[in-house]
């Protein structure tokens, strides 16, 4: 039988990149998932391959920071499948556009600040909060909320962002202290870049090899080796994880950012 058998599962940001691969790999270990996301045409797109392969799904149109709209998610959820025993909360607002704008901590835009924040962690804490009350009502389940090695570790730059995601990980906590009890588990995942199509479209080469360079494996991460950690989390065999932020960034956050410069000193002294 499949990790996932007879489990229902929400994954946010599920249009593409980590998102639509997890979606991907929750159905194939037999969980219905809605692939959720406010590009409602990518949400579909990947429900649809789903379902072609075998797999149940359904796609929900919703912008995370609007609380009717992640109310009506989960209404989908339970409407759809019965029951609710996953959330994957992974959309995040990193357009290239706000990124940019992201820079310095004295000059930052409030408007910026607010709208990073609004999707980046008010988005978690509402799918959350329409969340428990379905899964508590089917005896649990499990919340995993994607974060970041920037919620570990700062940035020259992007101090919104990072501190968006620092946040995840308080949230993460407080969610597993007041409902452990209760059977619902709350995990971060902390993760560095990972090899999406955004990436690759929007990071000039040279900076993703300069990347590989600080990371203690040979690569990036692709977005199924995310996907694999989040359905692990989701299944039993995790059963005794919770409260904590698990790092999945390739070594990223172990070690000091004068690595890899120190690595490549050494190879060209021979």
């Amino acid at each position: 039988m499949a990790e996932l058998e007879d489990k229902v599962a929400i994954v946010t940001g599920g249009a593409s990149g980590v998102g639509a691969a997890t979606a991907h790999v929750l159905a194939r270990e037999g969980a219905a998932v809605v692939v959720a996301d406010i590009n409602a045409g990518g949400a579909e797109a990947v429900a649809k391959r789903i379902e072609a392969t075998g797999g149940r799904a359904v796609a929900a149109a919703v912008d995370v920071s609007e609380d009717d709209q992640v109310a009506a998610m989960v209404a989908t959820a339970v409407r759809e499948f019965g029951r609710l025993d996953v959330l994957h909360n992974n959309a995040f607002l990193g357009s290239p556009e706000v990124m940019t704008k992201d820079a310095a901590i004295a000059d930052i835009d409030p408007d910026l600040w607010d709208r990073v924040m609004r999707v980046n962690l008010r988005g978690y804490a509402l799918g959350a909060k329409h969340a428990i009350p379905a899964m508590l009502a089917g005896g649990g389940g499990v919340i995993v909320n994607t974060t970041s090695a920037t919620g570990l570790v700062a940035e020259l730059s992007r101090p919104a962002y990072g501190a968006s995601k620092a946040a995840i990980v308080g949230l993460t906590r407080n969610i597993a202290t007041q409902y452990g009890k209760q059977g619902i588990r709350s995990v971060a995942l902390a993760l560095c870049l990972v090899n999406t199509e955004a990436l690759k479209a929007n990071m000039p080469a040279p900076v993703q090899e300069m990347m590989v360079g600080h990371h203690l494996t040979t690569r990036l991460a692709e977005p199924e080796d995310v996907a694999e950690v989040v359905s692990f989390v989701a299944s039993d065999r995790a059963a005794f994880i919770t409260g904590c932020t698990i790092p999945v960034d390739g070594g990223v956050t172990s070690h000091t950012p004068s690595y890899a410069d120190e690595r490549r000193f050494m190879e060209a002294a021979g």
